[in-house]
This record gives structure tokens, C-alpha cells and sequence, in this order.
């Protein structure tokens, strides 16, 4: 799977290890920054991957910063993102079944790195379960 990732400074030495993770696994993920640990703002590294998740260019998205709760609400700013703050791998499994959620927002500073693997394994594993779901997440989606 294509995905597109990003992290704050809170967030930068998970995301580094979440992006050598999911390479291994086979994925190709474009990892749109920062580049250091040095602070930024994260909207704007939410908007980076908001946009690619939004305009195709990945299939799907994950951005991590301390609590994940920022950079959630920082890309659900944009048209098409459905960005779910997750920390645990149930709750990654419900965004995809019921809301189709396509941004996974992570805590690089409360959650550990075997649980946020098992977050993103989930997130990426689980598909849009649809039926009923769907006029829900089209309302959601009639919301912009």
C-alpha cells in the first residue's frame, strides 16, 4: 500500500520508526517530514499528508505527534480526510469498519511502539465494512 506519513517534533522518532516498519513490510510510504526532531508547527505536516491522502497521491495516511489529538484535528480540516486519533488497535479496527476512516493520528508520547504497530497493522489490515456505515460516513462527508 502507497501510504503517506508525517510527524511534529514530538512525534519524529516514532514516525522514523514506524516508516523503516512499514517498509520492511513492503509498503511504499512517502514520508513528507520534518526531517529532524527540531520543533515545527504540525498542521503543517498534517496538511502535507491530508492533501496527498485527499488528492490520491496515497493511498492512505498516518501522522504522529505527542498525543496524535493535533495533528487529528489539523487534517480533518481538509476536504476528504477522515482522520481518526487512535490508541489502541480496536478503536484502529472500528475507524476503518465503520468510518472509513483514511488518516490514522497516533501518540508518539503515550502510546509504546509495540502498540502503535499493532494500531497501524490494524489500520491497514481492516476495510470499509460499507452497508450501513456508508450513509453514515456520507453525511459525515456532506458535512463540508
Amino acid at each position: 500500500m502507497k501510504l503517506g506519513m508525517a510527524s511534529d517534533h514530538a512525534g519524529f522518532e516514532e514516525k522514523a520508526r514506524l516508516v523503516g516498519y512499514l517498509r520492511d513490510a513492503g509498503h511504499e510510504v512517502i514520508d513528507f517530514g520534518p526531517d529532524t526532531d527540531n520543533r515545527v508547527d504540525y498542521p503543517d505536516f498534517a496538511a502535507l499528508v491530508g492533501h496527498a491522502v485527499a488528492d490520491g497521491q496515497v493511498e492512505r495516511g498516518i501522522l504522529v505527534c505527542g498525543t496524535g489529538i493535533g495533528m487529528a484535528i489539523a487534517s480533518n480540516k481538509i476536504d476528504g480526510v477522515r482522520a481518526a486519533n487512535v490508541t489502541s488497535p480496536q478503536f484502529a479496527t472500528l475507524a476503518r469498519e465503520h468510518n472509513d476512516a483514511n488518516v490514522l493520528a497516533l501518540s508518539g508520547r503515550f502510546v509504546d511502539d509495540a502498540t502503535n504497530r499493532q494500531i497501524v497493522d490494524a489500520f491497514l489490515a481492516t476495510e470499509f465494512a460499507g452497508g450501513r456505515h456508508a450513509q453514515r460516513v456520507q453525511k459525515i462527508m456532506d458535512l463540508q
